[in-house]
Formats: structure tokens, C-alpha cells, sequence
């Protein structure tokens, strides 16, 4: 596993390994790595690839009230997760290699990005596209590997990738979570004992919405309704939003079709959580939801 931090060393190393492999995988990351990431680059593996990590927390999709300071960052401890793992590179740019002095050109993505997590954190997804943007051009993959649990992150990425006719493939993977029902997340680590267990209140609201829509209900509203009411039971949590859309468009659909998805974003104590849930029949895998979310 080779550790690179520079953008023209990554730039040459990728070509080589496109040269004697048949695709080259990237998977993006934020470092603070748990089962979820991992889950990520067995994937990337398991499809038979090269394979390069990055690790960068990127200060262009942090809000000047957002925790940019505070993000959990141990780079010895991600390399020791990713060492057994045969990955072929870790890159791990500064900021100032990714945003050099004078750096003045954005992406702004469009109509995707501007509800729910657009709303909520003004900005942040044109940072996501600019980096992730970034990171095409350096690293150059075949695939990019993404999580389920940023859904709207994921559907705002391939339409960067549809509108710029990059030449790479997303690849959308399910969400890990705990034994418990928990979404792993990095921002996991901020919980006190106390605020983990009240942070399930996030999984069973999304559960509602998959029992309520199993029954036969279609109508958003009256699913978004239920989940609603099951987080207000807890007062602990502050709701963003939860909502039922069309995973294309994240509006509210006329009619609630296997493959729309239950979205919550809420606060418990000073961390905030995301979830989702991609509505379909009980006997539904994970891979097959997604499948129905990315056909609609």
C-alpha cells in the first residue's frame, strides 16, 4: 500500500495502474474510517480492480458554523485499517494542493442539490462537486464508490458525472449499520452514551415509513407523517427534515413507488445524523432497493 500526498505522483502511479489492470476504483473518503468505508473498498476489490483511497477533509462543503475544526481525523489509524485490505494507494493531498492560492472555480450543481441537504447547508454541495470533480481529474478511475447513507450526496455526484460526460461509473453501495439499527457514520464518534441511544429514534422513524408504505399506504404525506411522529415522541432530537421524494428529483412523488426513499436529517445533542430508507416490498435486499432508486 503506497502512501502518496502529492497530486502529480498520484496523477502517474493511477496511469500505472491502469496500465495493467482493467478498471481503477476510487473510493473518496473523509478519513475517520469505520465498517462503512470498508465496506466500500472490499467492494472495490471484490470487482477486481486497482484500487486508490483518498482521505481529505474538504473545507469547501464545511458551513462557517459546521464542524470542520473538530472533524475526527487520525490518518495513522485510517492507514492501519486499510492496511490489510491490499489497497494499491492511500492519497492524502493537503488543502493547499487542492485548493492552491488563488483558486477561484466552483461547480454549482443544479436542481438536485438544492432541497433537503442543499437547504440546509448552503454551499456544501457545491463543494462535494467541486472535490469530488477534483478528484476525477487526478485520480482518473474507472469506478467511484459511494455510500447509500448520503444518498442526496451520491444522486447529486452522478449528475455531475451525466452532465460533464466524465468517464467513470458511480457505484452506489448499501448502508452498514450496527447491530442495533445505527447508521455508521463518522460523525458516530461525537455521541455520548446517552445521545447514541437516542440517535435509534433516527432508524426506527425510517422502520415506520417501511411498515406503513408495506401496508399499502402511497401517499408521501401520510408516510412522512408517521415518521414525523415517531420523532417527536423524542424530544431529544431536533428534526431538519424528514420526508418521503423521488430519488431523482428529491420532490415529493404523486404516489409513493417502490424506490422512492425516506430521508431524515436530525440533531441529537450537538451532532447531526442522516438516514435513509429506499421504500420497497419486505423481501427487498439492500442492493436490490437500490437498484429500483437508481432505475427511477
Amino acid at each position: 500500500m503506497r502512501l502518496i500526498r502529492s497530486i502529480d505522483e498520484v496523477r502517474h502511479f493511477s496511469r500505472q495502474l491502469r496500465a495493467h489492470n482493467a478498471s481503477l476504483g476510487l473510493v473518496p473518503t473523509m478519513g475517520a474510517l469505520h465498517e462503512g468505508h470498508l465496506s466500500l473498498v472490499r467492494k472495490a476489490k471484490n470487482d477486481g480492480g486497482a484500487v486508490v483511497v483518498s482521505i481529505f477533509v474538504n473545507p469547501t462543503q464545511f458551513g462557517p458554523r459546521e464542524d470542520l475544526s473538530r472533524y475526527p481525523r487520525n490518518l495513522d489509524r485510517d492507514l492501519d485499517l486499510l492496511a490489510p485490505m491490499d489497497v494499491d494507494a492511500v492519497f492524502v493531498p493537503e488543502a493547499a494542493a487542492i485548493y492552491p492560492p488563488g483558486f477561484d472555480t466552483f461547480v454549482e450543481p443544479g436542481a438536485v442539490a438544492q432541497p433537503l441537504e442543499g437547504a440546509s447547508r448552503p454551499g456544501h454541495f457545491r463543494g462535494v462537486s467541486t472535490v469530488v470533480l477534483k478528484l476525477f481529474n487526478i485520480v482518473e478511475p474507472t469506478f467511484a464508490y459511494f455510500g447509500q447513507k448520503d444518498f442526496q450526496q451520491a444522486i447529486v455526484v452522478r449528475r455531475l458525472i451525466e452532465d460533464f460526460n466524465l468517464a467513470v461509473r458511480l457505484v452506489l453501495c448499501p448502508i452498514v449499520r450496527e447491530p442495533d439499527g445505527l447508521a455508521l457514520s463518522s460523525r458516530n464518534a461525537y455521541l455520548k452514551p446517552i445521545e447514541r441511544a437516542v440517535a435509534l429514534t433516527l432508524n426506527r422513524s425510517l422502520r415506520r415509513a417501511g411498515e406503513v408504505f408495506c401496508s399499502g399506504e402511497a401517499s408521501a404525506q401520510a408516510i412522512a407523517g408517521e415518521m414525523k411522529a415517531v420523532l417527536q415522541a423524542e424530544p431529544r432530537v431536533q428534526v431538519d427534515y424528514s420526508v418521503v421524494v423521488a430519488p431523482n428529483t428529491f420532490a415529493p412523488p404523486s404516489r409513493v413507488t417502490p424506490g422512492c426513499v425516506a430521508l431524515v436529517a436530525a440533531r441529537v445533542g450537538s451532532t447531526r445524523l442522516l438516514d435513509n430508507l429506499i421504500l420497497a416490498s419486505p423481501n427487498t435486499s439492500d442492493e436490490e432497493r437500490l437498484l429500483l432508486a437508481l432505475a427511477v
